[in-house]
């Protein structure tokens, strides 16, 4: 299942599947999945910040998933292949973007990584420590 390309659904699937996790919904019904009243992966809404270099046009498939470091933030951007991308309004903030209609140039497992490193870097201490005791995974870098 590893080489398995990602799929939106895998998002959904994955993050609600993370301990103590609750689904809020953004004023335009789009899904923010949380841990502790902390937002760890969300469906942002079009803005005038994320926009098609081409046409102009706001993007309308934005993911945003937060990400442990600002080392992890730039490892994951700065590749210009790599469909992940950032824009000035995140900067200084410890998240990446994803279009979800790029998704697929990522493997199931590393949507999969990247929900779990988003969920262990908004969770408390004592959930994180569980959660990494439970599943036997070694802490983020």
């Amino acid at each position: 299942m590893g080489l398995r390309r990602a799929r939106v659904e895998d998002v959904h699937e994955l993050a609600s599947a993370m301990p103590h996790v609750t689904v809020e919904h953004g004023a335009q019904g789009n899904p923010v999945y949380q841990v502790g009243r902390k937002s760890f992966v969300f469906f942002r809404t079009p803005r005038p910040d994320a926009v098609d270099p081409e046409t102009g046009e706001r993007y309308q498939d934005v993911i945003v998933f937060w990400v442990p470091s600002e080392a992890d933030k730039q490892a994951l951007v700065q590749d210009p292949r790599s469909p992940f991308f950032t824009t000035p309004h995140f900067d200084g903030h410890p998240s990446v973007l994803l279009r979800a209609s790029r998704i697929g140039e990522l493997s199931h497992q590393e949507v999969k990584e990247l929900i779990e490193d988003a969920w262990l870097s908004r969770s408390s201490a004592r959930r994180r420590a569980a959660w990494l005791e439970a599943t036997g995974n070694q802490p983020p870098r």
